[in-house]
């Protein structure tokens, strides 16, 4: 377990990653909303809860191991692939996080009671991996991005054959600093989630 932890202060992160959550919920205070941020990822949970950014996520979902009384695994606790990755959107969707609990996530629940709606989701994917999820965002009425590595053989070309496809929104280079296209359209989407949600608020009481 330790050196999972270990591993994580090694990590490479893509540029502005540890700058953005604190511009980005700042922004979103601005236009009167919360931001959360969630992970939803194929690799190891112990490894991503050791980066400098694991804090500023309201919940990581990973695969993860099950460990003995010397912080060694043995045994797989939780497996994440691209198959089962959808999920947790859905957990994130009503509210229920707990990975374990899979009785309420199974609960009907009508969707104005639903307390992150799927239209107010922005989903940033960097692989195949995540390609049901952006998809299924996409699907439900939030937006995907696809986002790669710049200055990389063939990945923007991969990003733009995944909005072509119908499968994202949008493409960008993962560049999370101030004034690159990422956050630019972050911001915008920021902006229309916000305006959106004033016009919900004026039919309501149009209806009421």
């Amino acid at each position: 377990k330790k050196a999972f932890a270990d591993y994580a202060q090694k990590v490479t992160l893509y540029p502005g990653v540890e700058e953005w959550f604190t511009r980005i919920n700042e922004y979103g205070r601005q236009k009167e909303l919360k931001v959360e941020h969630y992970i939803v990822s194929s690799g190891i949970r112990e490894m991503i809860a050791g980066t400098a950014i694991a804090k500023e996520f309201t919940k990581i979902y990973a695969s993860s191991f099950m460990y003995d009384q010397n912080g060694v695994a043995y045994w797989p606790a939780l497996a994440v692939n691209y198959t089962t990755k959808t999920q947790f959107l859905f957990r994130i969707n009503k509210g229920y996080l707990d990975e374990w609990d899979n009785t309420g996530i199974n609960d009907y629940l009508e969707k104005s009671q639903r307390p992150i709606p799927f239209e107010r989701m922005i989903y940033i994917g960097d692989g195949y991996s995540d390609v049901p999820c952006m998809r299924l965002v996409k699907e439900q009425g939030g937006t995907s991005i696809a986002v790669y590595k710049p200055r990389t053989p063939g990945k923007k070309e991969i990003a733009k054959q995944l909005m072509t496809e119908g499968r994202v929104d949008m493409f960008a280079p993962a560049d999370y600093r101030a004034g690159n296209k990422l956050d630019v359209i972050t911001r915008g989407l920021i902006d229309k989630i916000a305006a959106e949600y004033r016009i919900l608020e004026l039919e309501q009481t149009c209806g009421g």
